[in-house]
């Protein structure tokens, strides 16, 4: 297969780890004999520093033409600090999703049995979790009208959505449940809320054409709880823009660290594939940052193209690389990693080894990088 991928490295450790995932990628086009031409652009603050645009028409441009995004991360805390910058990295991230009508972003959530203890929750809680969260990403109160009082005493952000926007995302919430488990949530604000009762009448209608997929209701509120006292009983989330923002940055202490991972934003023409951390600034340059989360993103965008056989032997290699402790400081607090030797490793492991790889035929003295 030939693809041209699009790579928005962004800022702070974004360049770092997307660096690592076209390593990887590299390493499949030449194990499967596909064909990956990337093409680098900027977006967010260093976008804003050369042109003073946090998405550049030439950026977006190429971001069209590609058949995916890879992106990094975007953020800088000049702009976060600052509550009357006009011009915001994260604008331009915003404005890329609604261009590429990237309307749903898919956030998958697995344990790795060696990483259980590195989780705040008890063992038992979390052991065996498996869920994917469905967040609707170009609609609701980040994208509604927005205004500030004259006097600026006061601010308005509205929620709109339609149903047209909750049925698109429902159908694909509810086919990927059929996949899995056949269990789908729906988290709203119902109670309080017309546009969350507005999905919770639009799903359930939805629902009556997936009579396999049994489908409950929690309210956010309630769901955050539930996802900290019990994220087993969660197989496949379905919920609005703010609320999938939040759940899904909460449910990364299940895994040990965020990160690990990884989300895919999909529209009828276009997808994007980036880890869920942010820029992480304080670690630019230091070669300590995750390059995992950006990893499992890449193998995400080989699942999207029908590779998953690929996608399937990077989870794998990653598997081994967490069994074997080859992880960065989030992860190694004893004897960490760098950014750059976990992409090495995991370069050398899918080049070097067998479809089948796994930390019972590898060690350490079998991997040349090592």
């Amino acid at each position: 297969m030939k693809l041209k991928i699009a790579v928005l490295a962004g800022d702070g450790i974004g360049p770092e780890i997307t660096q690592q995932s076209i390593k990887v990628l590299k390493a499949i086009a030449d194990r499967f004999d596909h064909e990956f031409e990337f093409e680098d652009a900027i977006v967010g603050a260093a976008a804003i520093d050369l042109l003073d645009n946090p998405l550049p028409e030439a950026t977006l441009d190429l971001c069209k033409k590609s058949d995916a995004v890879l992106f990094g991360a975007i953020g800088h805390p000049k702009y976060d600090n600052n509550p009357d910058a006009k011009v915001r990295p994260e604008q331009g991230l915003l404005k890329l999703r609604k261009e590429l009508g990237l309307f749903a972003n898919i956030r998958p959530v697995t344990t790795y049995a060696k990483l259980i203890d590195q989780s705040p929750l008890r063992p038992e809680r979390i052991q065996g979790a498996d869920l994917t969260i469905f967040r609707e990403l170009t609609g609701g109160i980040y994208f509604g009208e927005k205004s500030v009082s004259e006097d600026g005493q006061s601010a308005t952000d509205i929620c709109t959505y339609s149903v047209e926007e909750i049925e698109r995302m429902a159908h694909l919430a509810f086919k990927a449940a059929q996949q899995r488990r056949k269990k789908l949530t729906l988290v709203d604000k119902a109670n309080v809320l017309e546009t969350s009762r507005l999905w919770r009448k639009t799903v359930k209608k939805i629902a009556e054409d997936y009579q396999d997929v049994a489908l409950d209701f929690l309210f956010v509120d309630n769901a955050a709880m539930q996802m900290i006292l019990n994220p087993k009983q969660f197989d496949v989330i379905l919920t609005e823009n703010m609320f999938g923002d939040i759940i899904s940055d909460e449910a990364s202490v299940i895994g040990g660290s965020i990160g690990l991972l990884a989300s895919a934003s999909v529209g009828g023409d276009n997808a994007m594939f980036e880890p869920i951390h942010g820029s992480y600034p304080q670690a630019t340059g230091k070669g300590i940052a995750n390059p995992v989360a950006s990893i499992l993103s890449a193998a995400m965008l080989l699942d999207h193209f029908g590779l998953t056989e690929e996608g399937d032997v990077i989870r794998k290699a990653v598997a081994v690389s967490i069994n074997l402790n080859v992880c960065t400081e989030d992860i190694n607090k004893d004897n960490p990693y760098s950014t750059e030797k976990v992409g090495d490793f995991l370069e050398g492991l899918i080049s070097e080894s067998e479809n089948n790889i796994n930390d019972e035929n590898l060690n350490f003295g079998q991997m040349t990088i090592i």
